[in-house]
């Protein structure tokens, strides 16, 4: 598969975006990465796909136990959503924008299309970031790498 470069706005970015003290790959003695290691590691592991607003909400309980559309199981303390369509095994970084608070979440199920973006997360993955109880906040989805989802056991 060829990957296109990022614009370089969506770089910058994720590099601000990026959590404090990101360690670039190869740096396990202690040394502080170079920017341009840091910058490197951030696209290759990027998405192509840009940051988009919208609106988060949580699974129900009944959901427990089901199966997703990827074939797992919806486990509420394990860090995985469902998008409209976001690719399956993409990891997706949701961060609140009233609290600053953030969480990295895998998508493995589908949700109703909405006129708007809208993400559902697991239990775990609400109470990171304020959401639980709450019902549904405006977040900003951002869309990290794309993996393959391991067949469901």
């Amino acid at each position: 598969m060829k990957r296109t470069f990022l614009p370089t706005f969506a770089a910058v970015a994720l590099l601000l975006l990026a959590p404090v003290g990101v360690r670039a790959a190869g740096t396990a003695d202690g040394e502080s990465p170079k920017l341009e290691e840091v910058l490197e590691g951030l696209i290759l592991k990027s998405s192509p796909l840009p940051p988009m607003e919208g609106f988060a909400s949580y699974y129900a309980k009944r959901f427990e136990g089901r199966r997703t559309t990827s074939g797992h199981r919806y486990h509420p303390d394990k860090l995985t959503a469902a998008h409209e369509s976001l690719p399956l095994g993409t990891v997706v970084r949701v961060v609140n924008p009233a609290t600053n608070q953030e969480v990295h979440v895998t998508i493995t199920d589908r949700c109703a299309r909405k006129a708007f973006h809208f993400i559902d997360l697991s239990r775990a993955a609400a109470k990171k970031i304020g959401l639980w109880g709450k019902g549904r906040i405006k977040v900003v989805i951002i869309p990290l790498l794309q993996e393959k989802l391991e067949k469901p056991t």
